[in-house]
């Protein structure tokens, strides 16, 4: 059997930031742990499941003593923020009712949403539910990707595709994709689309090119305020 390792969690630390950045007593870590996935699933659910469908892709934590930092990155921060930023005020609210602390909320713009794989993975789930031609959706995202300057594109499907009796896979590539190397950034993302005839499981990869190759530009604004670092070849 084929090992699988979660292209993020393999280069956490080495090429990739965390995505909760804080240090706590042993007494305290599980319960800071718990709060942090129930931030995530509270924010998720918020933005991304209910109006205004803000197309969330990633949520970074940083704690202080003081302060809990919440770092989201979205394709559509007019969403977010709304009117007068009264969407965001109310967010922060309701996250310092559930956590007790003080909590602050950035946002960061996801400049091509063609090349986020979590977002890619949410938009073809979310036209599998809709019964669109699986096939179709499959191609046109990874060409999408491929266009906006992805190196290597891979979308899996499984399930009942088009609601046949037996469960299928359907896998498409494009371009390269080198899993082993930790200096590569991938992307990865995974969604569920729960059809009328069972649950479809999206996983998408997207390769962007080699962390020495990024500007500092790029690496920089990567994780908003840690930075993950390419190694240097020894």
């Amino acid at each position: 059997m084929g090992q699988k390792v979660h292209p993020f969690g393999f280069r956490v630390g080495i090429t990739e930031a965390h995505r909760s950045r804080w240090y706590a007593p042993k007494a305290l870590y599980g319960e800071l742990l718990v709060e942090d996935y129930r931030i995530r699933q509270f924010v998720d659910k918020r933005l991304n499941r209910t109006p205004p469908f803000a197309a969330v892709a990633d949520i970074h934590i940083e704690r202080t003593r003081e302060e809990l930092k919440v770092i989201v990155k979205t394709a559509r921060p007019g969403l977010v923020i709304g009117p007068k930023g009264a969407e965001v005020d109310r967010l922060t609210e309701e996250l310092q009712y559930m956590t007790g602390r003080k909590v602050s909320i950035s946002i960061m713009e996801i400049k091509n949403p063609d090349l986020e794989a979590q977002l890619i993975a949410e938009g073809i789930a979310e036209q599998l539910k809709k019964r669109a031609s699986f096939r179709r959706i499959v191609k046109m995202r990874a060409e999408a990707a491929m266009q906006s300057g992805a190196k290597g594109a891979r979308i899996l499907l499984a399930g009942r595709l088009g609601g046949a009796e037996m469960s299928r896979r359907l896998d498409t590539r494009l371009g390269s994709m080198p899993l082993s190397s930790l200096q590569a950034n991938i992307d990865y993302g995974f969604a569920e689309s729960f059809t009328t005839y069972g649950a479809i499981g999206v996983k998408v990869w997207i390769y962007k090119g080699m962390y020495s190759e990024e500007s500092a530009e790029e690496t920089e604004s990567k994780a908003a305020g840690a930075r993950p670092r390419a190694r240097g070849r020894r």
